[in-house]
């Protein structure tokens, strides 16, 4: 090939980020919405507990606090919200892995651990129904939003399973 043959080649341009990606003076990056967050966004309280457990679908990662399961995260892409962190284990989440191994090979069905529920009224409401319908059993967002006391709000419902973490 000869010079005056050659494709033109683009100068390299500097690897910048765009803004809001880690430039000095950007704001900070926004949370990759496909990685749970726990209650606690990345920090545990004193005296939080903290156990990760393997599980036929992927690694799990269970937060207790004040004796109640506070939050349970599946791996995405191999990575928990709180894999920077090491384990601080408890009685509840030892019991709540327990059961979930129960779960998986088909020994169980429900669930007997405490647990706290965080978020808005209508979201807390949500998940008790949720939480009402029998194993393997199936509803609708409607059906949800109808037990939760608010109906028509079928789309409300569908946020507030989207926020269950």
């Amino acid at each position: 090939m000869t010079p005056s043959s050659a494709p033109a080649v683009a100068p390299a341009r500097p690897n910048v980020p765009p803004p809001g990606r880690g430039r000095p003076g950007s704001p900070a990056p926004e949370p990759d919405p496909r990685r749970p967050l726990p209650p606690a966004a990345g920090l545990l309280p004193a005296g939080a507990a903290l156990l990760r457990v393997p599980s036929p679908v992927g690694r799990l990662e269970l937060v207790g606090e004040g004796g109640r399961v506070v939050a349970l995260s599946i791996a995405t892409d191999g990575v928990l919200p709180l894999d920077h962190l090491d384990d601080r284990p408890s009685p509840v989440l030892a019991e709540t892995a327990r059961q979930l191994g129960e779960y998986f090979v088909g020994l169980r069905t429900s669930f007997e651990v405490p647990v706290r529920l965080t978020g808005t009224p209508f979201q807390v409401a949500v998940w008790e129904a949720l939480a009402r319908v029998p194993h393997g059993g199936v509803t609708t967002y409607g059906a949800l939003a109808q037990a939760a006391g608010r109906p028509g709000g079928a789309r409300a419902v569908g946020g507030a399973v989207g926020a269950n973490r």
